[in-house]
């Protein structure tokens, strides 16, 4: 191990002082910085594009309001009670008619 160290240390050091190491250890990107930076403008006018129509969206729906439906018939098969609730007649989250 102690041989294999200063081989290892000195091929990366002839590595880094050739003339390729730059090319070696530079990442190369598809587009330039001057693309990036008017990609990055474009997706945030898009974005705030979108929050805005979204937003009109939701307003839009919200204002126009909904359809209410009858009540059903108070059949009394439905609210049938063989013992009464801890909390009283009607059930827990029920409205109290009396």
């Amino acid at each position: 191990m102690a041989m294999t160290l200063p081989k290892l240390r000195s091929g990366l050091q002839s590595v880094l002082r050739g003339s390729r190491s730059s090319e070696i250890l530079k990442r190369s990107f598809a587009s330039s910085a001057h693309d990036d930076e008017h990609e990055t403008a474009k997706w945030e006018k898009i974005t705030y594009a979108g929050i805005v129509t979204c937003t009109i969206l939701t307003i839009y729906n919200l204002s126009k309001g909904h359809h209410h439906f009858e009540e059903p018939p108070p059949y009394p098969y439905l609210h049938i009670r063989n013992k009464e609730f801890p909390w009283g007649p009607d059930g827990l989250f029920e409205k109290k008619h009396h």
